[in-house]
Formats: C-alpha cells, structure tokens, sequence
C-alpha cells in the first residue's frame, strides 16, 4: 500500500483514493463548506492532479511522534502563480485519511487555485456521483 504521499507524487489516482477512509472529510483551501465522503474526496483531489500538473512538489514533511498527524508542505503553481501550501492529514484506527485539510497561500494563488477547481467541478461531480453509484450497487 503507498502512503498519500507517494500516491500524489506518483499521480495515482486509485492508490490515492485507497489512502482515504469512507468517512473522510476534505476541507478545502477555496470553498467554505467541506466535503465528506470518499467518492467527492477522491474525485476533487484528482481535479487537484490534474489543476498543478507536474510541478506539483512535496518540499517538506511533518509527522506527529505517534503516527496519527502528518503535514505535507507543498510548493506548486496554478495559472502562472506560485502556491505554497500544506495539507493536512489526519489517520484513522485503520491507517486510512478520516480528515484531509488543504491551506494554500497567498491569496492571489488561493483565488486562481479556486477558478482552476471550479472549471473542474463539472467533472469532479460526475467521477463522484458515479463512484457513489458504483459503490452503492456493490
């Protein structure tokens, strides 16, 4: 099994999402409400892959002594704009993501990350609502 980490860094999609509990719930840098779920979780942070493109780099790493808190400070760019960033990872009893937070700065990076997000959103809601759906015929 690869940790988020080495999914993101490799591209994977599916060994991302495997990282993630059920339960997960993703809050992101751009949108006020979070998304609980899997299936939403997943779908966004494939849209993320897809909005940074390859220079997308994990710069540092922070771990909490007993294995439940990382931070993953992150450096990349959306439409010309330099982001640094940090996601926030928290794990479950079961190893997998039950909370996933995203903070990005500075502004003007955090605004053009939002644009790029919502051109994905169409597409993100489908991946979705169509893994629920998979998911729920299981």
């Amino acid at each position: 099994m690869s940790t988020f980490r080495e999914a993101v860094e490799a591209r994977d999609g599916a060994a991302l999402e495997a990282t993630l509990a059920d339960n997960v719930v993703f809050t992101s840098p751009v949108a006020f409400k979070p998304y609980p779920g899997k299936a939403i979780t997943a779908a966004i942070l494939r849209g993320v892959l897809r909005v940074f493109g390859d220079d997308f780099r994990y710069v540092r790493e922070i771990a909490d002594p007993n294995g439940r808190d990382h931070a993953l400070v992150f450096e990349a760019s959306v439409d010309g704009k330099s982001v640094n960033g940090c996601d926030f990872l928290h794990y479950d009893d079961d190893g997998k993501i039950d909370s996933l937070t995203v903070m990005v700065r500075p502004l003007s990076a955090a605004q053009a990350l939002s644009e790029a997000m919502g051109a994905q959103f169409p597409r993100i809601q489908e991946e979705a609502l169509a893994a629920a759906q998979a998911q729920s015929a299981s």
